[in-house]
């Protein structure tokens, strides 16, 4: 195998795993499609072994290639990381910070105080990775990260910034229509929204609320967002982040003594990063704007 197998064969072969096609890869890369068959058919030669088979459907994957895709992505990773680190000069804060957090956080807390940073410094540019899969700080998946439960690599800068209360809600139009449950076992008569496949939060829910399982929501979704439009949209009851729900008169609050968690919230990031100028301007960013989340 030859020693000097160059990152965009890689990168091409990562398309056609995500594509399927040779043709998919190269609209995605920018390349023509005879140049992503060159570089899949020089991957092949190095390794000594097909990676793709041609099917009705498109390219499918063979055990080699399925084997290969997690190192393939790292390079991808750190090649990303790499480009961020090297748009930072000197002391201004310049380049691109790459931002994980949880689908509702991303998307319903954090862009105002982004807008905000954005005018502060407008040499800066944030890369915003809604997802509930936590992403690995040490391998460079995201420069900084909030998440729900405290980290535990050692080689983490961790700032704990508040607890995010949960409770049941559901649309006022929602509670007229079917009454509102006066103590947990009244939520097996009603339509429940929950996630679709076994979550650790599920599994804690399940433990404090034996009402809450899968088998009893009328609607799954393993979208947190989705989640929440179900409830605005009066489908029934689901878990909301109480200072969220606050922002929408509609909603109403059921079993408030009874149904409550609180999830501790952590802003991280790799400590190689505490001396960037534009991570740290975004992680104290992050960490006022969810002080005050969780304080609401």
């Amino acid at each position: 195998m030859s020693d000097a197998i160059g990152w965009e064969l890689y990168r091409t072969f990562l398309a056609v795993l995500t594509e399927g096609s040779l043709s998919g890869a190269a609209r995605a890369l920018g390349i023509t499609q005879p140049t992503a068959g060159r570089h899949i058919s020089a991957l092949e030669a190095s390794f000594r072994q097909p990676l793709f088979i041609r099917s009705q459907t498109g390219l499918m994957p063979t055990e080699a290639a399925l084997s290969l895709r997690r190192y393939a992505q790292d390079m991808r990773d750190t090649a990303a990381a790499l480009a961020r680190a090297a748009t930072s000069r000197g002391r201004e804060v310049t380049g691109t910070v790459r931002v994980s957090a949880s689908e509702v956080i991303g998307v319903e807390v954090l862009p105002p105080m982004l807008a905000r940073l954005g005018q502060s410094h407008p040499q800066l540019r944030i890369e915003l990775v809604p997802t509930n899969q936590v992403q690995d700080l040490l391998q460079r998946e995201a420069d900084i990260a909030v998440r729900m439960t405290p980290p535990k690599q050692e080689s983490l800068i961790a700032r704990r910034v508040g607890e995010v209360e949960l409770g049941l809600y559901a649309h006022a139009g929602y509670l007229r229509r079917r009454g509102i449950p006066s103590a947990p076992a009244d939520l097996m008569g009603h339509a429940l929204i929950g996630f679709d496949t076994q979550t650790p939060f599920l599994r804690a829910a399940g433990k404090a609320l034996p009402e809450w399982t899968r088998e009893g929501f009328t609607y799954r979704t393993d979208s947190d967002v989705a989640q929440l439009a179900l409830i605005r949209a009066g489908c029934g009851i689901g878990w909301y982040q109480s200072a969220l729900a606050g922002r929408s008169p509609e909603l109403v609050r059921v079993l408030p003594a009874q149904c409550q968690f609180r999830l501790e919230t952590w802003v991280t990031m790799h400590e190689n990063l505490r001396n960037s100028p534009r991570c740290k301007a975004v992680f104290d960013a992050l960490a006022l704007c969810l002080q005050q989340h969780t304080a609401a």
